[in-house]
């Protein structure tokens, strides 16, 4: 393993968020207030409590799940998608490293910034409503194989891009939509019985109920199932990525 290589791709990514930190941290800070007001104040005052707790906290974790798969894709996909746009790829590609590395670089800086982004959210609500971590460990864990697993999505979307707006069609038209549909701010228990099943054929509900198990005690579906769905998509976007870098799809057009 080269670290010193994934080193350089890390610092390189990182380098370009701080450069911005005021924008990258403001919008995601000035969404979360804007559903505060919309959901929790608005709807919040007509929901009550879900599952024994104030509506207001209980769409924490969507609002962080919702930030952190947003993140994660666009910062990863637009991290290795650029070097693709200005031709600069080709220098990653004969350089003396190996997929891994590269992937590392890319993938561990777009983790890291929807991570911190997340984190800024959480402290956010604080002030909005009292929130209480039942689970802090599995907290942390869930939001890091979150990022994980959506980062490497991320690349996989840049890879295959060939164009900007082939970079945001999936974020936009199949990622944004299975959030909003996956228990960001409900719990798929008050749905019908028809449309519960039908929402257990989301797999990011299953990311959102164990994210929100690590809160509140409570989920969806059982949180052992919730890991097992992360670390597939984990296992399956590792073995897309080194297929990639052994054949050259889209990486030598």
């Amino acid at each position: 393993m080269n670290w010193r290589s994934v080193r350089a791709v890390f610092g390189h990514e990182m380098a370009r968020f701080f450069r911005t930190v005021w924008q990258s941290l403001a919008s995601p800070v000035l969404s979360t207030v804007l559903y505060f007001v919309v959901f929790g104040a608005a709807i919040g005052g007509r929901i009550q409590a879900v599952e024994g707790v104030a509506y207001g906290a209980f769409i924490v974790p969507g609002l962080m799940m919702l930030t952190v798969l947003q993140q994660s894709v666009a910062n990863a996909s637009f991290g290795i998608y650029f070097p693709k746009f200005s031709g600069t790829i080709y220098e990653i590609l004969v350089a003396p490293t190996g997929w891994v590395e590269v992937m590392l670089g890319y993938v561990g800086a777009a983790a890291a910034k929807a991570i911190l982004i997340a984190l800024v959210i959480l402290a956010t609500s604080f002030w909005f409503t009292g929130i209480h971590i039942a689970h802090p460990f599995w907290m942390l864990a869930f939001l890091l194989l979150t990022a994980l697993a959506f980062s490497l999505l991320g690349f996989i979307i840049g890879l295959w891009a060939r164009n900007f707006e082939q970079l945001q069609i999936v974020p936009m038209m199949v990622i944004t939509p299975l959030v909003f549909l996956g228990g960001a701010f409900y719990s798929a228990s008050m749905l019908p019985p028809f449309w519960e099943g039908v929402a257990k054929l989301n797999p990011v509900l299953y990311l959102i109920s164990g994210f929100r198990w690590s809160f509140f005690g409570f989920a969806d579906v059982p949180v052992g199932l919730s890991l097992a769905a992360v670390g597939l998509m984990i296992l399956v976007c590792l073995a897309v990525i080194r297929w990639i870098f052994l054949t050259g799809w889209r990486l030598r057009e």
